[in-house]
């Protein structure tokens, strides 16, 4: 069973949490200097760690890339790791969530997904796996600067708390500037849905801490369960300032769009993407009622084009084949059968 799957908390403000510590291994250089025999050394170290204990091991040079695609679809690697051209592999315990990603821009990337708002039961999963990777290996470390990484941002603690948000009502304010202005300013970021460098779609956004030297990761948990909270009210405040003839345009707005979801033939990822917003404020408010966030969060991953194309029983050949393919799956999902 996979993240997208289990129903956590805040589900009608945050889709899902993310913990990622970042590792790096004594006597090897960074990977920027790592030549392909270390590359494969650690990858087969990691590797003999992990699989015992239930990790998939997949090797990034031995898979296709629609394949690669479909993994950063899921969230379990970044679009920078499933186009490296260096040796590389994901070690996979999907039903816990946990991805270590090896020889991306440091040497491991161990990482928690989880659905809602989950940041310390996240980040105890991805802390487990890393203090057995610690038992293996002896991790680059200074007293004065914590965790070496590659990129200094990373110094210290190596985590990084990514909320993904679904803010539609601050987005339809013209709020989201001001917001992410606010937010630089106690050492948050503001990113689109796959993170650093991607746009926002359907109104979703990942918030995460930039700051990892200087503090303790206590500290970090305790700054996002705060900051998500004020962002949380701020959307149900700005949700509920929606009133008379603005409210009704709403509701005819989502329910349109809930049935276009529900009996469309032919549709788009980016429609789709557009629709799932619509649907899931329409839950939020009351409006929709025989659907779930479950549904949508399933829907999210599964009917984006690399993953949707792996589930097919035969390769769409057009765009059109394949929208008509993500229509059936929409169906499917909403409509299941027995």
């Amino acid at each position: 069973m996979s993240w997208y799957h289990l129903q956590g908390k805040c589900a009608d403000t945050v889709i899902s949490t993310r913990v990622r510590l970042a590792r790096n291994i004594v006597g090897y250089p960074f990977v920027s200097k790592l030549d392909s025999a270390g590359a494969g050394e650690i990858i087969e170290k990691v590797g003999s760690t992990l699989e015992p204990s239930g990790f998939r091991k997949i090797n990034f040079s031995d898979i296709s890339p629609i394949m690669a695609t479909s993994f950063v679809e899921r969230h379990y690697v970044s679009p920078e790791f499933s186009l490296q051209e260096s040796p590389h592999a994901l070690l996979l315990q999907e039903q816990n969530g946990v991805a270590v990603m090896v020889c991306e821009e440091d040497h491991l990337r161990v990482q928690c997904i989880l659905a809602g708002f989950a940041p310390e039961e996240a980040y105890q999963n991805a802390s487990e796996i890393e203090k057995r990777l610690d038992e293996e290996f002896d991790f680059a470390y200074e007293e004065a600067l914590g965790y070496l990484t590659q990129c200094p941002t990373n110094l210290g603690t190596g985590l990084r708390v990514s909320v993904m948000m679904f803010l539609p009502a601050l987005s339809r304010a013209g709020s989201m500037n001001s917001l992410a202005a606010q937010l630089s300013k106690i050492g948050l970021a503001v990113r689109g849905l796959f993170g650093e460098n991607s746009a926002s779609a359907g109104c979703m956004y990942q918030i995460s801490n930039q700051v990892t030297l200087g503090v303790s990761e206590s500290e970090t948990l305790c700054m996002m369960n705060e900051a998500i909270s004020q962002i949380s009210e701020k959307e149900k405040l700005a949700r509920a300032a929606i009133v008379g003839e603005a409210q009704e345009r709403l509701q005819d707005h989502i329910l349109r769009s809930e049935g276009i979801l529900r009996y469309a033939l032919f549709l788009t990822s980016s429609e789709l993407i557009r629709l799932l917003s619509d649907v899931r404020l329409g839950i939020a408010l009351g409006y929709v009622k025989d659907i779930s966030y479950e549904q949508l969060n399933t829907l999210l991953v599964e009917a984006m084009p690399a993953t949707l194309t792996l589930s097919s029983e035969s390769t769409p050949k057009t765009e059109s084949a394949r929208d008509k393919l993500r229509a059936v799956k929409v169906q499917s999902v909403l409509h299941p059968k027995g």
